[in-house]
């Protein structure tokens, strides 16, 4: 960020942030972004919330407002491939992009999201958003099958009124899940292996979530790799197997 960017701590204890009539937008969209985020420095220290509406607009992005987010990656067991979904037409930020199974936020809403340790707060809420917005049931997530491999820094506009800002957690998963679509949430879903995806990220026809091509683009395909390498001894690829291939105790900074 720029040295004239106001840092997210002077942010939160003004009440000078932008705000923006939601009428126009759909009404169920519009109303979760009145749930409330964790603000965090660039460190991911949390400094307090402000609601998602307040954390999105990038005029309120602009003067260095950031937030804390999970970007979910599941797995099935059997062949390693990758679930992904695309957004719904709905979403009031990058609909209708195709992305990776699930990407949210830990709430300031639930005490057990604000937790840190362990990342135990972000793999709550992914169980949490792979629920609402997949159907997946929480018992085929459990919380501490989560593989938590690094977090990154990132800023993305999405339609110059709305984009994100956040310090993401990137976590793996692998499970057999049953997905039912929240329809307001996702249009469509499917499962795909490497060769797949690239041809997907190289059709000019599909659109893409700027975290998730960061995160494609520097990491996912070597983790795959491995993912794939460690399969256990009955053959299937673990999540969990992936414990400490990268050091994730820092924030990647990505802007």
């Amino acid at each position: 960020m720029s040295s004239q960017t106001v840092s997210p701590a002077v942010l939160a204890s003004r009440a000078v942030l932008s705000t923006i009539d939601l009428s126009k937008y759909d009404a169920e969209q519009s109303r979760l972004m009145d749930e409330r985020c964790i603000l965090v420095d660039e460190e991911d220290r949390a400094l307090g919330a402000a609601d998602k509406k307040t954390c999105h607009l990038m005029e309120n992005i602009n003067k260095g407002l950031l937030h804390r987010a999970f970007s979910a990656f599941v797995f099935r067991p059997s062949d390693g491939k990758l679930l992904l979904q695309q957004r719904a037409t709905e979403k009031i930020t990058f609909p209708d992009m195709w992305t990776n199974t699930c990407c949210s936020h830990p709430l300031d809403d639930f005490a057990e999201e604000k937790v840190e340790e362990e990342q135990l707060g972000v793999r709550v809420a992914a169980s949490r958003k792979l629920e609402h917005e997949l159907g997946i049931p929480r018992s085929q997530t459990p919380v501490d099958q989560f593989q938590y491999l690094t977090k990154i820094h990132y800023l993305a506009p999405s339609d110059g009124i709305w984009g994100e800002h956040e310090v993401d957690y990137i976590l793996f998963l692998t499970a057999d899940v049953d997905v039912t679509a929240n329809l307001n949430e996702i249009r469509d879903f499917k499962y795909v292996d490497k060769a797949e995806l690239q041809t997907m990220f190289d059709d000019s026809a599909n659109s893409f979530t700027p975290w998730f091509k960061l995160i494609a683009r520097d990491f996912l395909f070597g983790w795959w790799d491995e993912l794939i390498k460690r399969k256990d001894t009955s053959g299937l690829v673990v999540a969990k197997n992936l414990a400490g291939i990268v050091d994730g105790t820092k924030v990647v900074k990505m802007v």
